[in-house]
């Protein structure tokens, strides 16, 4: 009997421990940084702000920080300040895949400066867009992946705010 106690007691503190983590916010401080706007430029290029969609300001009423979208001329990037962990912050293929894409993952892109972004084509009606993501903390930190992002956020190893960003290109057939 003794020993169904301490089983018990054991996976009751189990199931607690994330909740107790999370009550403390992210380990290090710097989890509730000011938001000092949009970036100008992405890669060399020039965004202009585009409006978000209805369904996109919707999901923004309780993000826990800001959503924006722009382009660049040729792409189309959806950045995210984010303020806390949150499963709001979801992977890009999941959103193309409820509006209908087939989506297929691609290799790990590996940016001119090194950056890793997760990476997927998704199809639709004939149109095939490449689509790449990451977040990142301007204090150091980078994912590729937004579960692994997710976790290391809500364990407290890495201090937010962070930046999510997911940039859209079309694929006209010849590149296809």
């Amino acid at each position: 009997m003794r020993h169904t106690r301490v089983y018990a007691g054991a996976c009751v503190l189990a199931l607690l421990a994330p909740l107790l983590f999370a009550a403390q916010g992210p380990r290090g401080g710097g989890g509730r940084a000011a938001f000092d706007g949009w970036p100008t430029h992405f890669e060399g290029r020039a965004l202009t702000r585009l409006p978000l969609s209805e369904r996109e300001e919707r999901f923004g009423g309780d993000f826990p920080g800001h959503i924006a979208r722009f382009t660049d001329g040729r792409r189309e990037l959806i950045v995210r300040f984010v303020t806390e962990p949150t499963r709001k912050l979801h992977p890009a293929s999941d959103c193309f895949a409820g509006l209908g894409y087939r989506v297929r993952p691609l290799p790990i892109r590996v940016d001119e400066a090194g950056a890793r972004w997760g990476s997927f084509t998704a199809e639709r009606g004939g149109e095939t867009f490449r689509v790449h993501e990451r977040i990142h903390a301007d204090g150091g930190g980078s994912w590729a992946d937004v579960s692994a992002w997710y976790w290391a956020a809500a364990m407290g190893e890495h201090a937010g705010p962070w930046w999510a960003l997911t940039v859209a290109e079309k694929i006209v057939s010849s590149e296809r």
